[in-house]
């Protein structure tokens, strides 16, 4: 890895928000492939050929030794002495064959390290952490295929079956790196690492097998979906190969990072070979600072929902404190997609998820802009500029570097270039495209021919014996011929259809710093972001490309100049290390402002279970304030089909038959659902719809507490709901008796949340205004109901002294929505009014009671502890709800878990 300049940025310091978070200094970063790559020192031919080669050399020399055996009498020959290729000797008996162990012929095979290419931005980023900042860093990265070992592999398989006649042969997965071979390469790589002051931690995948299998679910599944790709249908079993392979590659980079994490670390994960990474390491190190960042494009969620594991991929990149984009539209899709495939709730640049706030960034990666001006300028790249420039002499050359696949655009490219002949024949013979393509990450021999014919179509039409209008070198090119072909080129074009990152496109506009060349870029790629002065295009328009080439070949030269000003300090600005600082200081700022955010405890179960039985010994009674929907049940998508589980049920039958307990559920619910769902304990007191309808405990009749209200409100709010429902499918209206709700918990979550917000304003803005009425905001709903009538008038009132009984020792009251701040401020406003009334506490001290104990009233909100609650505790859902409730009647052991959850993680 080459060392990063520095002189674009100021060094990134660790500063006072690190230190306020706990932070150790050190960024563990884990990325998807080292910068040196492994290789043996085998000839570059074909594995099949080896294995053939080998089998045919390795069956005549066991014949001659058979002969030769049998000829001394010296038995059968099972047992045979093996000369391979390079003169050394091996042994095998019929015993050693039958085994499945690894077989490697002529001992540990040589190793060499060198330098990988590709991923020259990351990589500069990485050298920049290393050399340029005060952190301390350590790589974890893949070692990639070892070069060269597919074709030791079929050697040894070779060798191994010529020799095994009726015996076992061992396949491809029987051959592994030795524990020599393997000691050997770590050392090899930490040694490169450390001769250019990298420290890293490398990941051995050689277990056997095809390498490419780690690569396979990322590539040929992930990769695709993520560039807007559909696969063909299938019976799904290779995908399930390929996804538990994906799993364990990313288990291993869990395991490297868990042996070298030391608390404070930061673990900044890569792209999408490592979305399970984030939640895997939450799992195992729950405290852990994760920021996440994605190089590729994300889809829609229309697109995104097509892949059969959705769910567990958006929830492993959850796990991270703060998820990177290149661009706003793919943060804004990835939001839409937790909150349309996990129905987790979300704002523009957050999602909550497992207790917690994910911060959802945008910025778009840069380069090593001081780099690419030192390698751009080197003898070897003006050698390759001058040869370049007499082949092509007085010519205007357009350059185009891309991986030969469906997304980068080439096909579209060719076509654009085809219409640009076509449309401007005079300029046909002045003009030659040098299109340069690597290999894609699945290969698809279609579309390579598809390519090769538009090529040969082009050439064919427009071309002549001395010219040639298209040159494709469908190949690796080195450096200096890389440097050399932007420095000459005129034009720069870039028709990707849907990209993350196009290096290209930035190097360019280095490269042409004196020069002054025109890049064009597709509207769809996502270094938009950092060149928004480019002259951009739509790639699929051929005719729109092909106009914009003329036009930027016959551009005057001080219009060019302008241009390339521009474009050259967006680049020289916004730089891999200028994005390394902002993404760092980002994630520091967001986890430092999070831990000094409003945080709610989760609630102390002990306590809990020690006031309970404080009260209970003082004979004083103690009083449950429960919410039903997301309280005691999830929330679902239908509301009729959140009916309570037989331990809900159990569980409130045992806490209301106490004698000191008075429990009670208070719910926006109509009668008839409390009635057919809870009524048969008769122990329970019920509250509908908000407090407008009272059950008192033992009692079957219910009070209307709003029947002296006029209610003919409710005829102008459903006119208002009904227009709202005809127009957000999904959507629907309830009609209570002393309220009326819309619902659209069905509908599409980001446009019900939108329509909400535009019937909200209407209600507001008519009705309220109009009549004694208000209206709440719950979840995927809102309510319009009398003023007067809320659940705060109906804790007030049953958390109250009066002639029959004092105010209890112990309260205990949950809820989860807006809806239930109600019951949490009314206890608290209770407890403020008994400490500070005299005359209530005169009151208290006539009747020898004691006064509300605020030490004994426990507000509970259901939800994440990041939550927005007046409420002094929290609970992450309605299981923990319910197990808390079992452990005060005897159903579990409350000193078990001492308040503390596993999935509260953030």
């Amino acid at each position: 890895m080459s060392s990063a300049s520095t002189t674009s940025t100021e060094p990134l310091p660790i500063g006072a928000a690190a230190a306020a978070i706990g932070c150790s200094g050190r960024v563990i970063t884990a990325m998807n492939l080292l910068p040196y790559e492994l290789y043996t020192d085998l000839p570059a031919q074909d594995a099949a050929d080896v294995f053939v080669e080998t089998a045919i050399e390795v069956s005549k020399e066991l014949e001659r030794e058979r002969r030769n055996s049998l000829e001394q009498g010296d038995g059968d020959g099972d047992e045979a002495t093996v000369v391979v290729e390079t003169g050394e000797k091996e042994s095998r008996s019929s015993s050693s064959r039958t085994g499945s162990s690894a077989v490697h012929s002529g001992g540990d095979m040589p190793l060499y390290v060198r330098g990988r290419r590709g991923n020259s931005a990351l990589y500069s980023g990485q050298a920049f952490l290393e050399s340029g900042t005060e952190w301390e860093t350590v790589l974890v990265a893949w070692t990639g295929e070892i070069a060269n070992f597919d074709k030791r592999v079929a050697h040894n398989v070779a060798v191994a079956a010529a020799s095994a006649g009726k015996h076992h042969v061992p396949q491809s997965d029987d051959f592994r790196l030795t524990p020599g071979e393997r000691a050997t390469a770590e050392e090899l790589l930490i040694s490169e690492a450390e001769k250019n002051g990298s420290k890293i931690a490398p990941v051995f995948l050689h277990d056997g097998g095809d390498q490419s299998k780690w690569r396979a679910y990322a590539e040929q599944v992930l990769w695709q979906l993520l560039h807007y790709i559909l696969g063909e249908p299938s019976d799904g079993l290779e995908e399930k190969k390929w996804w538990l392979d994906y799993v364990k590659f990313n288990e291993a980079f869990a395991d490297k990072i868990c042996e070298i994490y030391k608390p404070g670390d930061i673990i900044w994960i890569h792209d999408y070979h490592l979305l399970l990474l984030p939640q895997i390491l939450r799992q195992r190190l729950p405290k852990v600072y994760i920021g996440t960042f994605l190089h590729a494009p994300f889809p829609s969620s229309e697109y995104f929902r097509y892949l059969t594991k959705r769910r567990e991929l958006l929830e492993g990149m959850l796990g991270s404190n703060m998820i990177g984009f290149q661009s706003s539209s793919y943060a804004r899709h990835f939001i839409s997609s937790c909150t349309r495939v996990l129905g987790f709730e979300s704002t523009d640049t957050t999602v909550d998820a497992f207790g917690a706030r994910v911060v959802v960034s945008t910025l778009p990666i840069g380069i090593d802009a001081d780099r690419v001006q030192r390698d751009m300028d080197t003898a070897s790249v003006r050698e390759n500029m001058r040869a370049i420039k007499e082949l092509y002499q007085g010519k205007k050359i357009i350059v185009g570097r891309d991986r030969l696949d469906s997304v980068r655009g080439v096909i579209q490219k060719l076509r654009a270039f085809e219409m640009f002949c076509q449309m401007y024949p005079e300029m046909v013979e002045n003009v030659v495209l040098i299109q340069v393509t690597s290999p894609a990450y699945a290969h698809a021999a279609n579309f390579e021919k598809k390519v090769a014919e538009l090529v040969a179509h082009i050439n064919g039409t427009y071309g002549m014996l001395h010219f040639t209008p298209v040159q494709h070198y469908p190949q690796q090119i080195a450096r200096d011929e890389y440097f050399a072909l932007l420095r000459v080129a005129d034009l720069a074009l870039i028709t990707s259809v849907r990209d993350g990152m196009n290096t290209t496109s930035l190097e360019y506009v280095v490269c042409q710093r004196d020069d002054h060349g025109v890049v064009i870029l597709s509207e769809f790629t996502g270094t938009v972001g950092n060149l928004s002065d480019a002259i951009m295009v739509n790639p699929w328009d051929s005719v729109g490309v092909a106009k914009t080439i003329y036009e930027s070949l016959t551009m005057g030269a001080e219009d060019k100049a302008k241009l390339e000003a521009k474009l050259f300090k967006n680049v020289t600005t916004n730089t891999i290390q200028a994005w390394v600082t902002q993404y760092l200081a980002g994630l520091v700022s967001s986890l430092a402002a999070y831990a000094q955010s409003h945080m709610t405890p989760v609630l102390d179960k002990p306590l809990v279970y020690e006031k309970y039985e404080q009260a209970g010994k003082s004979l004083r009674r103690r009083l449950f304030l429960f919410d039903y929907d997301g309280t005691l049940t999830p929330i679902v998508r239908e509301p009729s089909a959140a009916i309570p589980t037989a331990k809900v049920l159990r569980t409130l039958k045992l806490l209301a038959e106490d004698r000191l307990n008075q429990v009670w559920i208070i719910s926006g619910r109509d009668q008839q659902f409390l009635e057919q769902h809870l009524g048969h304990i008769k122990q329970l007191g019920l509250s509908a719809e908000h407090g407008c309808f009272i059950r008192q405990i033992g009692s079957d009749n219910w009070i209307n507490l709003t029947e002296s209200f006029d209610m003919s409100w409710q005829k102008d709010v459903i006119e208002i709901f009904q227009y709202y429902t005809e127009r957000t499918q999904g959507s629907f209206i309830e009609r209570k008796r002393a309220a009326v709700t819309w619902h659209y918990r069905r509908a599409d979550p980001e446009y019900g949340a939108f329509q909400a917000r535009e019937c909200l304003n209407h209600l507001e803005n008519t009705v309220t205004l109009k009549y004694d009425v208000e209206v709440m905001s719950g979840k995927a709903n809102l309510e319009v109901r009398p003023r007067f009538v809320n659940k705060g008038e109906i804790v007030r009132k049953l958390a109250q002294a009066d002639d029959k009984q004092a105010v209890p020792g112990f309260v205990l009251c949950l809820g989860d929505d807006a809806t239930d701040e109600d019951m949490f401020r009314a206890l608290r406003k209770l407890h403020e009014e008994s400490n500070d009334d005299g005359a209530a506490a005169a009151a208290a001290a006539e009747k020898a009671a004691e006064p509300l104990d605020a030490a004994s009233v426990f507000t509970v909100t259901v939800g994440p502890s990041s939550k927005m609650t007046t409420a002094a505790w929290h609970l992450l859902d309605p299981h923990e709800v319910v197990d808390t409730l079992a452990e005060l009647v005897g159903e579990a052991d409350v000193h078990a878990e001492a308040g503390s959850t596993l999935k509260e993680v953030q």
